[in-house]
């Protein structure tokens, strides 16, 4: 290598699953990576790429970073797929035949991604579900770190599956729900099989997919390193665990809240990144100034979940009988069996204008932080659960799938800033869910909310667990360079 090569920066590939959720945390961890001035690759599927296009800065935002480029590829998926529902399952093999091979030709024929201006790759952060990415750093010895965008508890569940399945506590055609689990160190006591993710539920032990999510858990630790999207003081006992199988991992979250002061310490500028698939709907902003401090129930199952129509029904009752306002974010491909072209029922609509609001796509960072919003009924995403925690807000959990189902159990019985209603979907028990957060026990869990909230900030302040790690993961790829 030249003199001027010699001071070259590391060269970082960072590569998501095409998910909105997965993307828009490693998006974050990407512009972190820039403003310590390290070269950035990232790789997104041309549908992800479109979507961000179109509905987010991103472009110009990334525009400032020298070192930064997209490169996208195909996720294997018609751009018609609803990637939603039970079809985003569709995503594990089709990323795993048809984006694995065009990966590593594409590696190959770019040379790394070198250039004049850059070194070839010199490490691959991947998303630990993509063991494509992992494969083919292996075979050409380039140091590779996973990224796990799910929560620590939730990754801790998926890593305990044989021992979860030797003692008999998955539940098999939905027995034994409410058992409680013993084969998860650091849960005994409050996990229940109901509260394992949701792959755990199946209708014999033999299933694949639970068997194909124990691979991806894994396999991860065969990475040189590990990252969390979570602090100490958060999971700290659970991330104790995981660090007896996979020593270097780094817990740099809420990963948001980490850009926003490090932009604000290094740029005096803290502006929230948007890496939405939909067209906000910020008119809910002018709503919501509107409204009393605390008064209102924010809805949204994010980019993933789908409902029934009679679903739909239940949540709208019961919020229209608990007295309290809401915004309700409702995606145009939201409900169930309507072809990608649902329409709100017209019952919805004009019941609505009294206390509440509705847009297909909200600005949730923003909507969270505003002083309306006093409470978040979710799908317990653990994006949206970290975006919730750092404002304080109080949540009402429905989880849908996946690690949704571990979070909200956290949410309810470790942290206690919320209730958790998995596997239920009724008028009466939503109405009342509702009146507990925003006003019978409302002081309570804001209260502790607010204390959450502060130990998430103190984490990714300077001094503080998230800062120090961030810190110690920047000067661990440095050392990368051959």
């Amino acid at each position: 290598m030249s003199s001027q090569g010699a001071t070259l920066p590391p060269h970082v590939l960072i590569f998501p699953l095409p998910i909105q959720g997965h993307v828009n945390s490693m998006l974050n961890l990407a512009e972190l990576l820039c403003l310590s001035s390290l070269d950035i690759t990232f790789m997104v599927s041309d549908f992800s790429h479109t979507r961000l296009l179109k509905h987010t800065t991103i472009a110009s935002r990334f525009e400032r970073y020298a070192g930064f480029s997209f490169q996208s590829i195909s996720d294997g998926l018609p751009y018609d797929h609803p990637r939603a529902g039970d079809q985003i399952m569709d995503m594990l093999p089709s990323t795993k035949n048809i984006t694995g091979p065009l990966f590593k030709q594409m590696m190959l024929e770019k040379n790394l991604f070198a250039s004049e201006s850059r070194r070839p790759i010199t490490c691959i952060i991947a998303d630990g579900v993509l063991s494509f990415a992992g494969d083919f750093a292996e075979e050409k010895g380039i140091p590779l770190i996973y990224f796990r965008t799910i929560s620590a508890c939730s990754f801790w569940a998926y890593l305990r599956i044989p021992e979860l399945i030797e003692a008999g506590e998955i539940s098999v055609k939905g027995i034994g729900m409410d058992q409680i689990v013993q084969s998860v160190p650091g849960m005994e006591g409050f996990l229940r099989a109901r509260d394992l993710p949701s792959f755990c539920r199946v209708n014999n032990i033999n299933e694949p997919i639970l068997h194909t999510v124990y691979s991806v858990a894994e396999q991860t630790t065969r990475a040189q390193a590990v990252i969390f999207n979570t602090f100490e003081d958060l999971e700290g006992p659970i991330v104790s665990h995981i660090r007896k199988h996979i020593p270097r991992l780094f817990t740099i979250g809420p990963n948001h809240s980490h850009l926003k002061s490090r932009l604000a310490e290094k740029t005096a500028e803290n502006s929230i990144l948007s890496g939405s698939f939909w067209a906000e709907d910020r008119s809910c902003l002018d709503w919501l100034n509107a409204q009393p401090p605390k008064s209102v129930i924010y809805v949204s199952f994010g980019s993933i979940t789908v409902v029934s129509r009679e679903q739909l029904l239940e949540f709208w009752h019961g919020l229209v009988n608990s007295g309290h306002r809401f915004l309700w974010v409702m995606r145009p491909d939201s409900i169930v069996g309507e072809g990608g072209k649902s329409q709100i029922p017209k019952e919805l609509e004009e019941g609505t204008s009294a206390r509440g609001y509705m847009v297909g796509w909200a600005p949730q960072e923003e909507v969270l932080n505003h002083e309306a919003v006093g409470g978040f009924l979710t799908h317990s995403g653990w994006n949206s659960t970290l975006e919730s925690i750092v404002a304080g807000v109080p949540m009402i959990c429905w989880p849908y799938f996946a690690d949704q189902t571990t979070n909200s159990r956290f949410v309810s019985e470790v942290w206690k800033i919320g209730l958790d209603m998995k596997d239920t979907c009724d008028r009466e028990i939503i109405e009342k869910v509702v009146r507990e957060i925003m006003k019978e026990r409302k002081e309570e869990f804001l209260e502790r909310g607010q204390n959450m909230a502060k130990l998430a900030r103190k984490a990714v302040s300077e001094g503080g667990s998230s800062y120090c790690n961030l810190d110690a993961l920047i000067d661990y790829i440095k050392t990368m360079i051959i």
